[in-house]
């Protein structure tokens, strides 16, 4: 019974042995030590005040919250900068007297991460993500406040695992 108990033991220390070097973010090791978001220019045909600073500012929150990285203004390890390319509004679907019945806002943001430490990280790509709302209500106030946030999300999370979980 007691090699039962010991062979356990040893499979189940070597099975957790294997994740030693993530965390619960499901980063591996950063070698880093300071990160820099640079301002997120708009540069999309339909421009809506203020989402540069809401997206560089969630990007920032998202990075120190999820790592323990410095974030400093110039010569950082990680620097993440680009442009919102892309803001469309467009009916998704349609009611059977030809009116739309549900539109779509989308935004697509260019990133171009550079890692000083391991050039072979470096990227620059497109990210988008989209929120469908109903057509008879008007983007503004809560409803933008609330897409804006669910697309940074999603985005933000999909440049955090691009750049730094590997995923």
């Amino acid at each position: 019974m007691k090699k039962i108990h010991s062979l356990f033991a040893f499979i189940s220390l070597f099975m957790l042995s294997g994740c030693g070097i993530y965390n619960f973010t499901g980063t591996g090791k950063i070698d880093a030590k300071t990160f820099q978001v640079n301002f997120f220019q708009n540069n999309a045909d339909l421009v809506e005040p203020g989402i540069d600073l809401t997206f560089t500012r969630t990007l920032q929150d998202l990075i120190q919250n999820q790592t323990n990285l410095n974030m400093i203004s110039s010569g950082a390890d990680l620097t993440y900068e680009g442009e919102i390319v892309d803001y469309r509004i467009s009916p998704m679907t349609a009611t059977a007297d030809q009116q739309a019945s549900q539109n779509r806002i989308k935004i697509r943001v260019n990133v171009r991460f550079t890692n000083r430490n391991k050039e072979a990280d470096d990227f620059e790509k497109p990210f988008e993500f989209y929120y469908d709302y109903p057509a008879q209500t008007q983007l503004q106030g809560a409803v933008l406040t609330t897409a804006l946030d669910e697309i940074f999300e999603r985005i933000t999370q999909d440049i955090f695992n691009e750049s730094l979980a590997k995923w």
